[in-house]
């Protein structure tokens, strides 16, 4: 579904990704670990296209996405949720809604109710503008509104930070079933072990911007999380 070949970026003169490979198969959830400052936002930012390649390569359905803009990128069916949510703060909770739709394959004018199904509570929420909704609020706005493009791809940057533990259960409970649906795969950078253990199918560690450890759920042990995770 999404492969990442041998990719090399950064910012300036630096160099942040070296030689990063991994794959998210079809109705996959993919784990993306690592301590802070490793690069894990930083691939997420490459696979959307934010970040220009310096090598390597990325590919979607087996189109090469490398060279192509952002918004294309969105198109073909890749949702993102950015770590700090991004949402616009002066637009309504519906018109941030809306934005969403930009990024569908086939134009169409309502918010898709599979994606408000996910998060009920946002629809008593249209009218209130986004930067007065508390952060799990806007977490679930953000995921709603990648939602609201019916990605075939969904990257999720950290989707847990800083936000209520009832909210980080409903979060779960959406990653579950759309993993139980079977039609969107998940590419996701979480720090909680508890959270991505519960959720994930397969596991790629960042060590110092380079693939350190790749694995299934079996093979996450103590060792590995001491070598690669522990502060």
């Amino acid at each position: 579904m999404l492969a990442v070949q041998q990719l090399e970026t950064g910012y300036g003169e630096s160099t942040i990704l070296r030689n990063v490979s991994l794959k998210v198969k079809p109705g996959q959830v993919v784990c993306l670990l690592g301590r802070n400052g490793v690069g894990k936002t930083t691939l997420m930012k490459s696979i959307m296209g934010l970040l220009k390649a310096r090598e390597g390569s990325i590919s979607y359905n087996g189109s090469d996405l490398t060279k192509k803009a952002p918004g294309l990128r969105a198109k073909s069916g890749i949702g993102y949720v950015p770590q700090g949510r991004e949402i616009f703060s002066q637009l309504s909770v519906y018109e941030n809604l809306l934005l969403g739709l930009e990024a569908t394959k086939v134009k169409v004018d309502n918010i898709p109710e599979e994606a408000l199904a996910k998060f009920p509570v946002l629809p008593t929420m249209y009218n209130r503008r986004g930067g007065d909704l508390s952060g799990g609020q806007q977490q679930q706005l953000a995921f709603a509104r990648a939602l609201a493009s019916k990605p075939e791809v969904l990257l999720l940057d950290e989707p847990c930070e800083g936000i209520q533990p009832s909210i980080v259960d409903d979060i779960r409970d959406v990653i579950r079933s759309i993993k139980q649906d079977g039609k969107t795969s998940i590419l996701l950078v979480e720090q909680s072990l508890e959270f991505v253990k519960s959720v994930g199918d397969y596991f790629y560690v960042l060590e110092k911007g380079a693939i350190a450890w790749e694995g299934e759920f079996e093979s996450l042990n103590d060792e590995v999380i001491r070598k690669y995770l522990t502060v």
